[in-house]
């Protein structure tokens, strides 16, 4: 068995697949690790296979049923490492990243998964307020100190998992398959990491690893961060009902909406007169964590 799977899953992912595999065949220090690397193409309709073939040492494959969930179980069952590494097709690692992530990984081998840190890179200066969003796109800096995660958890992006931990305790398919055409579902990074933390394992910040979010204009635009928020806060009852039996949840649902009505009430008193891109994304996954617990499960029926 390898040390180590590098998956990176992609979609329509053409135009910046060859750059991330560019960086992770420039690793340094991994001499002594062995390790591969896998692309997993999640449908594409353009020519990102012949891309991804242009490297040779790079496994390639196929995954039809879009979703990005779908793409990370496919990349689990394949990989060849007691650990998997997953890098989304726009996130660029710093050129230790994979022995750090190794490193980390030897030295906790008890723990179920972990992440590193991830730095934005605008194409363009982001508006007024767009900075604060950060956690909505993936940016993750909590410092300079390992530690253990609890009721906050990293994005699937830069996580590294143990592969036969992965398999145990997280369903081969989620509730929350990640964005698609059909909805605008988020956090299925979240849902898929929350099975690890139930199975008992501790989940951790490896502050050494890096990763670069190459985030282009369009994604710093008020439609597409109203849409990213929306697509949080649907998610958020079935993420929050994860982390409770099934005989609690019934309660702790009253207890949620309640607060989450609360949340909304107090928001709008208290930004009525602001107009703000940062309050409107606030006050949209309040509204949209409100009506999260009816909308999951419409859009099952719709199914």
């Amino acid at each position: 068995m390898m040390d180590l799977s590098i998956a990176i899953c992609t979609y329509n992912g053409e135009a910046r697949i060859g750059q991330v595999l560019d960086r992770v065949r420039s690793q340094i220090d991994t001499d002594s690790i062995a390790w591969e690397v896998l692309v997993i193409d999640n449908n594409s309709r353009d020519r990102t296979k012949q891309v991804v073939l242009s490297y040779p040492e790079v496994r390639y494959i196929f995954e039809a049923e879009q979703g990005l969930a779908f793409a990370r179980s496919r990349a689990v069952r394949e990989a060849k490492g007691q650990w998997i590494a997953f890098l989304d097709d726009d996130t660029l690692p710093d050129e230790n990243w994979v022995f750090q992530a190794h490193q980390f990984a030897q030295d906790h081998s008890e723990i179920g998964a972990f992440g590193g840190q991830i730095h934005a890179e605008y194409e363009v200066e982001p508006p007024a307020g767009v900075k604060k969003l950060a956690p909505y796109l993936a940016i993750v800096e909590r410092g300079a100190r390992a530690h253990k995660y609890d009721r906050v958890l990293p994005p699937g992006a830069g996580l590294v998992a143990q592969r036969q931990v992965w398999l145990d305790a997280v369903p081969e398919r989620l509730v929350l398959v990640g964005r698609t055409t059909a909805a605008m579902l988020a956090s299925e990074d979240i849902e898929a990491i929350l099975h690890i933390q139930n199975s008992g394992r501790e989940i951790w910040y490896n502050p050494e690893m890096h990763l670069y979010h190459q985030i282009p204009r369009w994604r710093i635009e008020r439609s597409y961060l109203l849409k990213l928020v929306k697509g949080v806060g649907l998610a958020r009852h079935h993420i929050r009902m994860t982390r409770w039996k099934s005989w609690q949840r019934p309660i702790v649902t009253l207890i949620y909406f309640a607060n989450d009505l609360r949340k909304l009430i107090v928001h709008r008193l208290k930004s009525r007169n602001s107009q703000s891109l940062e309050v409107e994304c606030e006050q949209q996954l309040l509204v949209s964590s409100l009506v999260s617990p009816f909308y999951l499960g419409s859009l099952r029926q719709k199914v």
